[in-house]
């Protein structure tokens, strides 16, 4: 077993040999592979890897809840000192939940929709201790105080679908804890939250570990994320451990290629295209069934592989007491940074604008006061009667800007903040409420049904599931094939070699041509909808969360072949994302969105360093960064983001905005007054009461050399 712990803390679990197999119909399948780790009080062990990798099926197997066709068929699992292997259904069961608790990646999964939130807390407290309702009652509203839940005695008897995403991760974290557990297995616990709710979930999960003293597996795909709560890491890869070792030691100093490969794939906040490249794995995780018993199994993937490396598998090699990796050239690999290599700069236009300023050269589309608004349906007895004032929802309420040809012009905020909205305004699959809207010179407020087919033809979108957008009756070659034959961008006897040309453009093979989508992996897909969007050749691509559902790896790739188009051909995009690292890196300019408007807008450069918008701030500190030895700055919002049917008066963003003390009176001007533009040297545009003076004094939330 592979100790890598030098921590003097109890160990509450401990992990040795772990194999595991699911019974098929073709025989037993290896699952896991001779898996080794221990965890200790107060500790945070990461589990990163791949989808595939066996990441989950580790945790499962901790409490056995693997299925009837899982099983453990060999090692050991001790939890305080006792043997978990073989035990009873019944016995397990009283382990989880009260000594093992866990937190699953979607709470709305781990939570029953019909009955009231209360109800399901005091049922683990019930369940598992001899204590009355009363008494559950009352220490689950403490526990909800003490994981920072607003308004606690409503949520109490509120349902899961009446509380926001950050809201019901808080119950679920809230419920694992009741028992005061001795182990908290935590599978991707904030992937579907925004980056300032993520940011305060890790935070509560910190305090909450030290302060209950408990053990913890954290199980994430985000090098940033286990950056920010591991204190050891284990790298798998194909149901194996590839490398083990302090948080610290790994990220500063990686020996196994499989972890190299993944920090390599993610920018840093402080990267650009223009300055660094990201370097995707090549190839994809190999199925459990076709995994090699009789070398390296990272050999087919591996930028260093040998002869040597098919000889036999591996065993640890120690870099230094405590971390290991898994590779015959550990103590050899080469030192170089993977993302140093200079990109050829694309062609530079000029960046978007407020409506304050010029217009800039080959401007492509312009936006000016445009706004989306939903109105409210109610069954009260006076909007029966047409009485009242009609109330709407402001999902984008006077945005105005500019993108002109060749830029990418980057969308970021909260979930609700109105990005998505903006960009279904402008392909017409929203009404545009009021405003100005053109592209290319000619009026875009129509919806998609009554636009001309040029202007349709003209501006393509990629979505964010390609599941939800892909055909399966289809094959790949009729979908991409379809809008040529719609737009005619190829004669009607070359529209198959056109196919076969944008398959290639986007780095898939020939023999795509006849595949169905459930042949294909989730990046495959993303790429014919990639290339589908390059079908009619447009000069505006949007692109809608592309990235987010996809692994580092497959992640750095699409990014990649993005910027690869846009080179080749000279196509303006519009780039939504969650993650500001990927944003700050594909973006050529940024536009900021809180509650329907526009905060700050810029070019990419300018918007990572101060003067911030206080809201632009606070997004930033909550990224996680892939480097744990990087000083971020602290700065949490308070509340949830306001309703967008009853917005806030004067600057929108002054109920959550931390500093608000740094205006007089403690910013009574934002309750009434809306927000200037001021527009700093560095060329962007901040809407906020406080001078810019005052803003640049203000400390960069990343203090690193990269950032």
């Amino acid at each position: 077993m592979q100790d890598y712990s030098t921590s003097t803390n109890n160990t509450v679990l401990e992990v040795e040999n772990l194999q595991i197999s699911y019974e098929t119909r073709k025989g037993d399948v290896e699952a896991i592979q001779g898996v080794s780790f221990k965890v200790g009080e107060a500790e945070t062990v990461g589990l990163v890897g791949e989808s595939g990798c066996g990441k989950s099926t580790i945790a499962f197997g901790i409490v056995n809840f693997l299925g009837s066709n899982g099983k453990i068929v060999d090692g050991s699992i001790r939890f305080q000192g006792k043997e978990l292997v073989g035990r009873s259904q019944e016995e397990l069961k009283e382990l989880r939940g009260d000594r093992i608790s866990m937190v699953f990646q979607d709470p709305m999964q781990a939570l029953n929709p019909s009955v009231q939130l209360g109800e399901q807390l005091a049922e683990v407290l019930t369940c598992h201790k001899d204590i009355s309702q009363k008494e559950a009652w009352e220490r689950c509203i403490q526990m909800l105080k003490r994981v920072n839940m607003p308004d606690v005695e409503n949520v109490m008897i509120r349902y899961p679908h009446q509380i926001s995403g950050g809201q019901q991760q808080r119950i679920v974290i809230a419920m694992a804890m009741l028992n005061n557990p001795a182990l908290i297995i935590m599978d991707e616990p904030t992937t579907a939250l925004d980056v300032t709710v993520e940011a305060a979930v890790l935070d509560l999960l910190e305090e909450l570990k030290h302060d209950f003293n408990a053990a913890n597996i954290f199980i994430t795909h985000n090098l940033g994320v286990v950056a920010r709560v591991s204190d050891y890491l284990c790298v798998m890869y194909a149901g194996q451990m590839v490398e083990s070792g302090p948080i610290r030691d790994i990220f500063r100093n990686p020996r196994h290629p499989y972890t190299r490969g993944l920090l390599a794939c993610v920018p840093r906040l402080g990267e650009s295209k223009e300055s660094s490249v990201l370097h995707p794995i090549r190839g994809r995780v190999p199925p459990p069934a076709e995994r090699s018993k009789t070398q390296c199994i990272f050999a087919p993937r591996c930028e260093f592989v040998t002869e040597d490396c098919r000889k036999e598998r591996p065993g640890f090699t120690e870099i230094i007491p405590g971390h290991t990796a898994r590779c015959i050239y550990a103590l050899d690999i080469e030192d170089h940074s993977p993302t140093v290599k200079k990109r050829r700069k694309a062609k530079q236009g000029q960046g978007p604008k407020t409506d304050q300023t010029e217009s800039p050269l080959e401007e492509l589309i312009s936006f000016d006061k445009l706004k989306v608004y939903y109105p409210t349906e109610s069954n009260s007895l006076v909007s029966l009667l047409g009485l009242g004032e009609k109330k709407y929802v402001k999902a984008v309420d006077d945005v105005s800007l500019r993108v002109a040809k060749g830029r990418t012009l980057g969308v970021v905020g909260e979930s609700g903040c109105g990005k998505s909205t903006l960009v279904k305004g402008l392909i017409g699959l929203e009404a545009v409420t009021g405003g100005d809207l053109e592209f290319m010179g000619f009026d875009a407020t129509q919806r998609v049904t009554a636009r001309d087919t040029n202007m349709i033809k003209e501006m393509q979108m990629v979505f964010q599931n390609p599941d939800s957008t892909l055909n399966p009756s289809y094959t790949v070659g009729s979908q991409i094939a379809r809008p040529i034959k719609r737009f005619k961008t190829a004669p009607r006897g070359e529209v198959k070699n056109e196919v076969i040309k944008l398959l290639k453009a986007v780095r898939l093979p020939p023999t795509y041509y006849d595949r169905l989508p459930r042949q294909l992996s989730g990046g495959e897909k993303q790429r014919v909808g990639i290339a589908r969007a390059l079908a009619s050749r447009p000069d505006l691509i949007v692109c809608d969360e592309p990235v987010s559902a996809l692994d580092v790896s497959v992640q750095a790739a699409v990014i990649n072949l993005l910027l690869e188009i846009q080179q080749v051909f000279g196509s303006s995009m519009i780039f939504i994302a969650h993650d500001l690292s990927v944003v700050r890196y594909f973006s050529d300019d940024i536009a900021v969105m809180y509650l329907g408007h526009v905060v700050e807008i810029g070019p990419t450069d300018a918007i990572y360093m101060p003067p911030y918008h206080p809201y632009t701030e606070a997004l930033l500190s909550a990224v996680p960064v892939p480097d744990p030895e990087v000083a971020q700055k602290e700065l949490r919002l308070s509340g949830n983001v306001p309703s967008a049917l009853d917005p806030p008066s004067g600057c929108v963003f002054h109920t959550r905005c931390p500093r608000r003390n740094m205006l007089p009176e403690d910013g009574k001007i934002c309750e009434t007054e809306r927000p200037p533009w001021q527009t700093s040297e560095r060329g962007h545009r901040i809407l906020c009461h406080i001078p810019l003076e005052e803003l640049e004094k203000i400390e960069a939330v990343v203090s690193s050399a990269a950032a």
